[in-house]
């Protein structure tokens, strides 16, 4: 009796980039924490202290943290990603030194799936669902966009200044969904049929 095949992509990350030609990974689970601060106010300076990096002031860009990532997501809103912290000891240490100036630090780690689209297809794959123009003299690393890729809500990050290397954050409640339509739009893209598990 012949065995089936996984039906959901995001069960086995293998599985996932042989579907999409190994242009999309799901990442390990990552620590995340929303920082609410006034910019340039003392919980401001208290996050950069923490996190060790600014937090961004233009609209639409992210920073680089030695374990992570910054993300602007409104004038008093980041997104912080943490890859070595546990989501519990990230809001910690954030909580602990922006609540008594007045700034506030949530853990919502559990809130998204983060998905990485490399290589020399990834720009394709993306213009496949969003209107953002992912063209890296528009859209350079640094840069990051909340937008709907596949009518999922995302925020789409770039990594590169080469335009083969992409983050997007997307809720775990389409993540599953997502990822099975960039397996879809990806097909193309693969050699030849993937074999049976």
């Amino acid at each position: 009796m012949a065995e089936l095949t996984r039906t959901h992509p995001l069960a086995d990350p293998a599985h996932l980039s042989a579907l999409t030609a190994g242009h999309v990974e799901a990442r390990p689970f990552v620590a995340m924490a929303v920082v609410r601060a006034e910019r340039g106010g003392e919980a401001a300076r208290a996050a950069a202290d923490v996190l060790g990096a600014e937090l961004p002031a233009r609209a639409n860009t992210w920073v680089r943290t030695a374990a992570g990532k910054v993300v602007w997501l409104g004038p008093d809103e980041w997104l912080v990603l943490d890859e070595t912290a546990t989501p519990w000891d990230l809001e910690d240490a954030l909580r602990s030194r922006l609540a008594p100036v007045g700034g506030a630090a949530t853990d919502v780690s559990a809130q998204r799936v983060v998905l990485r689209l490399h290589g020399p297809h990834a720009q394709e794959l993306l213009r496949a669902g969003t209107a953002v123009d992912v063209d890296p003299r528009r859209f350079p690393s640094g840069s990051c966009a909340q937008t709907n890729l596949a009518q999922a809500g995302v925020v789409l990050l770039a990594l590169g200044d080469t335009g083969d290397e992409f983050e997007v954050l997307v809720r775990t409640s389409f993540a599953g969904y997502l990822a099975a339509w960039l397996a879809d739009a990806a097909l193309e893209f693969r050699p030849g049929p993937v074999g049976e598990d």
